[in-house]
């Protein structure tokens, strides 16, 4: 999915929703776990409930990689079941030398054939360039996260500025902004003005909003750019708003508020 059809849905939908589908087994509703695939058919229920204020859906990998082969399966029919005309992400979080991150570019692109990956910089440009060979693919780069061990490392000074300012500076000039997007942290008012001046095309995927205490008024006024240029990730507090038969009827009520907010801004 290409810059311009990302942006055509947001304009359209009225909303920058991207729901993380961190699908935790032990939180699955009891009645699901009869299901042959509890795992998929509650992820099935939440698209179904969800997919009307969705521009994205993200999968994170670690959940579904824990439970061993059943959980690939699971992931790949939750990735095949998730509407074409919505943007997925695989959020892996990959970052490995030359070579084998080729092959994780093939497994999230091809093998899985994802739209986005997630990619931990670290090791430098050789390790981020085979995701960015792909073409009408995206390549998600850690930029700077809420948590609190961010500041052991993304804080720190580096020459005139600190470390994510210049991983961002440098990682931009990898690609573009039409294959290149950025998480992120939402709890930080300043630093989304910030990095959003730093980078003002690209889009950012951008986490902590709702349980994790970020906002959407203040993501939505410092990030929002012509484009739409943002990806605001919700997961607990949409796909466990319920744990009981109501759950699907829970998250569609949660989405839906999500994506009121966020239409007052597009």
């Amino acid at each position: 999915m290409n810059r311009q059809e990302i942006s055509k849905q947001i304009f359209s939908k009225k909303s920058v929703l991207c729901v993380g589908l961190d699908t935790d087994p032990t939180k699955i509703p009891a009645h699901l776990m009869r299901e042959e695939d509890p795992v998929f058919a509650f992820n099935k229920a939440i698209i179904d409930a969800t997919h009307e204020f969705t521009v994205a859906y993200k999968i994170n990998t670690a959940f579904y990689e824990a439970q061993g082969l059943k959980g690939w399966i699971s992931l790949e029919k939750t990735l095949n079941y998730i509407p074409k005309n919505i943007f997925t992400i695989a959020d892996a979080k990959r970052g490995d030398i030359g070579n084998t991150s080729e092959q994780y570019a093939i497994t999230f692109f091809k093998t899985y054939p994802f739209d986005s990956v997630t990619v931990a910089p670290y090791m430098g440009r050789d390790s981020v360039q085979p995701f960015l060979q792909f073409e009408g693919k995206w390549t998600i780069v850690l930029g700077v996260t809420s948590n609190a061990g961010s500041a052991d490392f993304q804080l720190q000074p580096s020459g005139d500025s600190l470390l994510y300012q210049r991983v961002l500076k440098t990682v931009a000039d990898w690609g573009h902004p039409g294959n290149l997007m950025f998480v992120v942290g939402a709890t930080r008012k300043e630093q989304l003005r910030e990095v959003r001046t730093l980078l003002p095309e690209h889009f950012f995927l951008i986490p902590g909003v709702g349980a994790q205490g970020g906002d959407v008024d203040t993501v939505c006024r410092n990030t929002l750019n012509d484009a739409g240029g943002i990806l605001i990730n919700v997961s607990r507090n949409i796909i466990f708003a319920a744990n009981d038969t109501s759950f699907d009827a829970q998250a569609h009520d949660a989405a839906k508020k999500f994506q009121k907010e966020m239409s007052v801004f597009l």
